[in-house]
């Protein structure tokens, strides 16, 4: 399913590079593990590869459909106004999905927000993790730095 130097996406920690798969005997058992570099939180990580379904890990999306995405976001009204508690509560599933369209959907609408009104704690938050995921998965796919990824997301906002 994935091999090393596969571009992948974790969720609620940001996208990353399929440094290695190894064996590696833990507590009298062998498995395979795939070992994870994820540049946004500066950590490597160690999966077993049964479980990496069941973690929703995901290769990242192409650049054609991260385009895609950012694009059919422009100018767009929020996707169902509802009150903040039910917004933070619908985000936060959106952001477990671990899925770009989501988590590009909760950054348009908090951006949205914003500018009607200042967002509280929560949703500040949510935001800035929003805009962490996605440069972290622009930065990957279209092989550019976090610094420019996150300027071409501005661009959308």
């Amino acid at each position: 399913m994935f091999q090393v130097g596969d571009k992948v996406f974790y969720p609620m920690y940001g996208a990353g590079v399929i440094e290695a798969i190894e064996e590696k005997e833990i507590q009298g058992v062998t498995r395979e593990y795939c070992m994870i570099t994820i540049p946004l939180s500066k950590m490597n990580v160690m999966i077993p590869m049964k479980n990496m379904e069941k973690m929703k890990i995901r290769s990242v999306v192409d650049t054609s459909e991260a385009k895609e995405i950012l694009v059919e976001l422009q100018g767009e009204e929020p996707h169902g106004a509802l009150p903040w508690k039910e917004r933070l509560k619908r985000n936060t599933e959106k952001m477990k999905t671990g899925e770009m369209k989501d988590t590009a959907e909760v950054f348009h609408d908090l951006v949205y927000y914003q500018k009607e009104k200042a967002l509280n704690s929560s949703e500040k938050h949510m935001l800035d993790l929003a805009t962490k995921f996605l440069v972290s998965e622009i930065a990957l796919v279209k092989d550019i730095s976090e610094n420019e990824a996150a300027h071409l997301l501005q661009l959308t906002s």
